[in-house]
């Protein structure tokens, strides 16, 4: 009798193990890479353009998916502190544009330079700066990438000088096309086409909406904006053009912001809350690149999620110390308004009032 009962207990104890260990073999048989069609670029004085194929792999899909994913919960974050009046003044969200700075990021190296306008956010992140840095010049405190005296606008890293203004800069940029062209400098201009200018749509504001073809005289590309893939391959071949010294190249990437043009701008008063929806469910860059990863064995939708938890975690404390940490002195306001000048005063808001600056 008890070496019948061995004997069934032996053999129930295999028949409860062996799927156990069928599940943990499966959740580790992941394609290491996956090629995938992509949306062919139109093209302005070029005979041929980026592939219309790219291979994905596992380690990189991961990685994309990680940044997009920071950079909406991080935007997110910002709208919720902005209405909490924990973040004051100007603010330009890029939620529904982490492709465009993800994938520029993806298709260029950490040596070179970027410049950027004022919706900058996604750009300081993906040039290498922390969300808690971020975060904290958003709030003005001292851990700020910025020590809390830029904010919104002003923020900056190696290689990466973001925040510029650009109203009112429409003949500065076809000046600067057309230095670059005659002295073929090896520049990316690029136009992040989010459909709106302010409160306007492109079809409202331009005769022509062909925003690449704005160079005239200089190559340009119309990409996907929308697919973090298109505008990696896109980057690369416009790369590869400027360093092969053929001078400088536009790229438009069509692309969509779900939030309105500043946080001052309710968004909804110019378009319709469905068409915002419609773009959310068909076309939302975190949605496509998940889709294409679960669906081509790159990744679990398990796996996904334990990455939208760790994300979420980053983010609420960072949110955490950018509300703790202090905001700058006074005293130091006029500080390193010049990186190597030995100290000087500035004059406050009026002449009996002065600051030092100590580079």
């Amino acid at each position: 009798m008890r070496k019948m009962l061995a004997a069934v207990s032996r053999v129930l104890s295999g028949v409860a193990q062996k799927p156990a260990s069928r599940v943990l073999v499966a959740s580790r048989n992941f394609a290491n890479d996956a090629t995938f069609e992509i949306k062919k670029c139109d093209l302005h004085r070029l005979e041929e353009g980026p592939p219309v194929t790219t291979v994905l792999t596992r380690e990189d899909g991961l990685k994309y998916y990680r940044m997009m994913q920071t950079v909406r919960r991080m935007e997110l974050k910002a709208d919720q502190l902005y209405k909490q009046k924990i973040i004051r003044g100007f603010c330009h969200l890029c939620d529904g544009q982490e492709a465009c700075c993800v994938g520029l990021e993806a298709g260029i190296n950490p040596t070179d330079h970027l410049i950027t306008a004022y919706r900058a956010h996604g750009f300081t992140f993906t040039r290498g700066l922390s969300v808690r840095e971020i975060l904290a010049e958003l709030t003005g405190r001292r851990g700020g990438c910025a020590k809390g005296k830029g904010g919104s606008m002003h923020m900056y890293a190696k290689n990466f000088y973001g925040g510029n203004g650009i109203v009112g800069a429409q003949g500065q940029i076809f000046e600067a096309y057309n230095m670059a062209a005659l002295w073929k400098l090896p520049c990316i201009f690029i136009c992040e086409n989010n459909r709106y200018g302010m409160g306007t749509s492109v079809e409202r504001a331009a005769a022509s909406t062909d925003y690449y073809k704005r160079g005239d005289f200089i190559p340009g590309l119309r990409v996907d904006g929308m697919d973090i893939l298109c505008v990696r391959e896109a980057t690369r071949f416009a790369a590869a053009y400027c360093r092969s010294g053929k001078g400088p190249i536009l790229m438009e990437l069509q692309t969509y912001r779900y939030h309105g043009h500043s946080m001052s701008d309710p968004g909804v008063s110019y378009r319709t809350r469905e068409e915002i929806q419609e773009v959310r469910s068909k076309s939302d860059p975190i949605m496509l690149l998940k889709d294409r990863m679960v669906n081509s064995n790159l990744a679990s939708v398990e796996e996904l999620k334990e990455i939208d938890v760790e994300v979420r975690k980053e983010i609420e404390d960072a949110a955490q110390f950018a509300t703790a940490d202090p905001e700058p002195p006074l005293e130091e306001l006029g500080y390193h308004i010049y990186s190597s000048d030995p100290p000087f005063e500035v004059r406050g808001a009026n002449q009996w009032i002065k600051f030092k600056s100590i580079s």
